[in-house]
């Protein structure tokens, strides 16, 4: 090992040791879904953390993982396309989803069903990449293996009968699992963002300073936010994409209900629109933003109504969030909960208005059309 890798292992390892305390990564940790976080402040990227999970999936031991790029699981048939691929929009601190072929320490290979995302510091700069893994192969095998008995039974008429009904109970089969998956996947998130809710919770139990215990309070509502776009996506079967109007009316109802402001009324003029999968959670983080700011802010201590439009535009479709309030506070408007309302406009390629109105309080956000409604690198 040269000194230069000595070096960037054991800032990996100090990275490691500073998270072990964070209960946040005890429940990675703890999770049985294979995870791997990178740092993209060391150079070439190099892990700095690894669940149990991920060392039981690549048979490598943890000082064998820690401080290394990802790329030592690829080997020699690694679709190298698909490492591009993934590579590019890593470069472009873009989330990406694949399926790769990997290496274990002993050789054997497994089909890796890639989730990578950017993790973003305070100041809005991506400092990290999260990433889970999920071993398809078996599912790949029976794919696979459905494919040549199709092919089989095309050549062989007689037996028809008999092999429609094999292979009938074996989709049968398949199709089991893979609800088993999809269930399991979905109690796994669900509880994921219930065990960050509740250790959100926990700590601001722990807090005495107001200021950051309202800060703990507005992270909470972000948690619940997206808790409220896997819902929605899991009533829809193989959703690619969903329904923004729905998204809308749901996050700024629970908002307003969880703020237990029933002096708040609020009124919608929403058009159908549809934006991909993807785009949900920043746009549901958006909605959720503006609609928390015109309650603590605009309707700060005085009843009022929030109107929420969402129309079509030239460019795509305007949402529009508004209150009769008095106005936001020049602090306010330069707070991270604005702030990060135009940090993932860019993500969406969107543009944000605050025009100027005599009483209350108005932002625009104009999503841009099917076209170009998907993020770089989608």
């Amino acid at each position: 090992m040269t000194e230069r890798d000595a070096s960037r292992q054991e800032a990996a390892r100090l990275e490691l040791d500073r998270g072990s305390a964070d209960p946040y990564a005890a429940a990675i940790q703890a999770t049985r879904m294979p995870i791997a976080i990178t740092d993209v402040r060391i150079e070439d990227h190099p892990i700095v953390f690894a669940n149990d999970a991920f060392i039981q999936l690549s048979g490598y031991s943890r000082d064998e993982v820690i401080g290394r790029n990802c790329r030592f699981l690829q080997g020699p048939e690694t679709d190298r396309a698909e490492v591009a691929r993934i590579a590019a929009a890593i470069a472009a601190h873009e989330s990406v989803t694949a399926e790769i072929l990997n290496y274990r320490k002993d050789g054997s290979t497994f089909w890796n069903a890639l989730y990578i995302s950017p993790v973003f510091d305070a100041a809005g700069g991506v400092s990290h990449f999260f990433g889970s893994q999920l071993d398809v192969t078996a599912r790949n095998r029976a794919a696979q293996e459905l494919r040549d008995a199709n092919a089989a039974l095309a050549c062989a008429k007689e037996t028809a009968e008999a092999q429609v009904a094999d292979r009938t109970r074996e989709l049968e089969i398949a199709l089991d699992q893979k609800t088993q998956l999809l269930h399991e996947l979905d109690h796994r998130v669900k509880n994921n963002l219930q065990l960050i809710s509740s250790l959100i919770q926990l700590q601001s139990r722990r807090i005495s300073d107001p200021a950051v215990q309202a800060t703990m309070k507005a992270m909470l509502g972000r948690v619940s936010a997206i808790a409220t776009v896997h819902r929605s996506l899991l009533q829809v079967d193989g959703a690619a994409a969903f329904d923004v109007a729905a998204f809308v009316r749901a996050i700024a109802a629970d908002l307003v209900e969880a703020a237990g402001r029933e002096d708040v009324e609020l009124a919608f003029d929403l058009s159908p629109v549809t934006a991909p999968a993807a785009n949900a959670a920043p746009i549901a983080l958006i909605v959720h933003e503006l609609v928390d700011n015109a309650v603590r802010h605009g309707l700060a201590r005085r009843p009022g109504r929030i109107s929420l439009g969402l129309l079509p535009h030239e460019q795509g479709h305007r949402l529009e969030v508004s209150d009769d309030g008095v106005g936001m506070a020049p602090d306010a408007r330069s707070g991270f909960g604005l702030g990060l309302v135009d940090l993932l406009a860019r993500q969406l390629a969107a543009r944000v208005e605050r025009p100027a109105t005599e009483a209350g309080h108005v932002v625009a956000v104009t999503l841009p059309g099917p076209d170009r409604s998907h993020r770089k690198g989608d």
